[in-house]
């Protein structure tokens, strides 16, 4: 049996014939379809009665016609209902792939809950797809070093190889990958989570940004990428340097998988003593982000599309965590447009405020 989501996009829709469904409000349709039915019943009443029927026929016969009238009308208001729930039931076994198509006569209470429900829909396939995704990028991830551990100390131990300290690298080599691994899920479950302590501290920007960046260009050695750095001296900043070493880590080697062999990456840092904000931009010269693909690369497992000469892969989340990341400090990350390439505008406040301090963050301090 095929898996339920794997299934195409599927659509329930809405009675296009519904009698009402013009109005914003569903009381004013509810209110229209007992003034049709009482006004209905109240003229064929009165007709009978005129042409000589009795009162014990014509009140019973307009009672009649005046339910048929109401259920007419109120099949038109429960229908869609018994479609959301048919779609809503088919969510709840996983089949995320469902959808309502609202027909033209939807701006009512029903209308706007039909929208909300596939935008919801919506999200739960992505995630689910992600989430299944993501599963098998990790699992591919740890099943190589793990593999590599167990023949280079199988071999040892069989005394196939020596444990020479090119061997012995190897292993630690390997440990450091499934390190790095481990801590890529340790950061996944705190963004899950949506919290994170904070050790804030006050440190000089410049520093900061070398030392991130020095790791970063001996990574990158064989990629023959230049990084030049215009940060303003005597800025100081106060955060949680782990968290914001992977807020800048990630939004950097974006920036360097990104670009070409052998061309340019700037940082760029400013004081804007305006709003007591430290602005810093990551430009990625050459190439470009669409407009409408920039606020999808911050969600998670999104992968952004790879130019010629660069790298692919990756697991998503990167941008994700330097987004957290910045939220965590009360900042933003953006794509800002600049006409020499992609990039990433990173704005965070000059000192830390807790959520419960409601002092002004632009204030002088001593």
């Amino acid at each position: 049996m095929n898996d339920p989501r794997n299934r195409r996009t599927k659509t329930t829709r809405l009675d296009p014939k519904r009698p009402i469904g013009l109005f914003s409000s569903l009381k004013i349709e509810l209110s229209v379809v007992i003034v049709m039915a009482t006004s209905i019943a109240f003229i064929l009443v009165w007709f009978l009665l005129k042409y000589g029927w009795s009162g014990w026929i014509a009140m019973p016969l307009t009672m009649v016609v005046a339910l048929g009238i109401t259920y007419f009308f109120s099949r038109g208001l429960i229908a869609p209902l018994r479609q959301l729930r048919d779609a809503a039931e088919a969510m709840s076994e996983g089949d995320y792939s469902v959808r309502v198509k609202l027909g033209t006569k939807s701006n009512d209470e029903i209308g706007q809950l039909a929208r909300t429900f596939n935008e919801m829909a919506e999200e739960l396939q992505h995630a689910d797809q992600m989430r299944r995704d993501v599963v098998a990028n990790v699992s591919h991830e740890l099943r190589t070093p793990v593999s590599a551990l167990q023949a280079m100390v199988e071999n040892m131990a069989d005394g196939v190889v020596e444990p020479t300290p090119a061997n012995l690298e190897g292993i630690l080599n390997q440990t450091h990958r499934l390190s790095d691994l481990i801590a890529f899920l340790l950061d996944l479950s705190r963004m899950e989570a949506g919290a994170a302590s904070l050790n804030v501290e006050k440190f000089d920007l410049l520093d900061f940004l070398d030392e991130t960046v020095e790791p970063l260009e001996i990574a990158d050695a064989g990629h023959a990428h230049d990084i030049v750095m215009h940060v303003d001296e005597n800025i100081w900043l106060e955060g949680d340097q782990d968290r914001l070493r992977q807020l800048f880590t990630n939004i950097i080697a974006n920036a360097l998988k990104h670009s070409p062999d052998g061309t340019k990456v700037l940082i760029e840092a400013r004081e804007n003593t305006n709003n007591g904000t430290i602005i810093t931009n990551v430009v990625n010269f050459g190439s470009q982000i669409p407009v409408e693909e920039r606020s999808d690369i911050f969600r998670r497992f999104v992968k952004g599309r790879s130019t010629p000469g660069t790298e692919s892969g990756g697991t998503g989340i990167g941008l994700s965590i330097a987004r957290w990341a910045a939220q965590l400090h009360g900042g933003t990350v953006r794509v800002v447009d600049d006409p020499r390439g992609a990039d990433f505008e990173v704005v965070l406040p000059k000192y830390h405020v807790a959520e419960d301090d409601s002092r002004d963050v632009s204030r002088t301090r001593l």
